[in-house]
């Protein structure tokens, strides 16, 4: 069973609260994942600039922070999602396509981490972007990665 929680301590914007769990959901089940505990937590720029400051040594703001919660080999995948609600408004205003479709593709982001997936190399970036296009794809999204 795959179970995906969302926290919404922001008051920026109202959540698509069914589409972000069904993206989750999608990769997820994509990947082969049977049983998983996801949280996702929308919060503001101060909230995740904190986090990304306090966890990673940046000192900014940041679109999505992946924390993996289980080990490696373990039989449920775990794991919380960190989203910037105030990144996404304003990427999506910049590229021209919905907040909504933005929101998605940072949860894509996050679940393909959960899944192993990284991006520090290009080459790994790249296998990256090609996974985040199939998703939005399944999932009527417009191709934004």
């Amino acid at each position: 069973m795959i179970r995906v929680s969302i926290a919404s301590p922001q008051e920026k914007i109202e959540l698509p609260f069914a589409k972000l769990r069904q993206a989750a959901t999608a990769v997820l089940e994509g990947e082969g994942v049977r049983e998983a505990k996801i949280s996702l937590a929308f919060v503001d720029n101060p909230t995740i600039h904190d986090i990304n400051k306090r966890f990673l040594k940046h000192d900014e703001p940041t679109d999505v922070i992946t924390f993996p919660l289980s080990g490696a080999g373990a039989k449920k995948l775990e794991g919380e999602i960190v989203i910037s609600v105030e990144i996404a408004v304003e990427q999506a205003a910049e590229r021209g396509h919905t907040v909504e479709a933005e929101l998605c593709l940072y949860v894509i982001h996050g679940c393909l981490h959960l899944c192993d997936y990284d991006d520090l190399t290009d080459k790994d970036a790249a296998e990256m972007r090609v996974k985040e296009r199939q998703y939005l794809k399944s999932l009527e999204l417009p191709d934004i990665a």
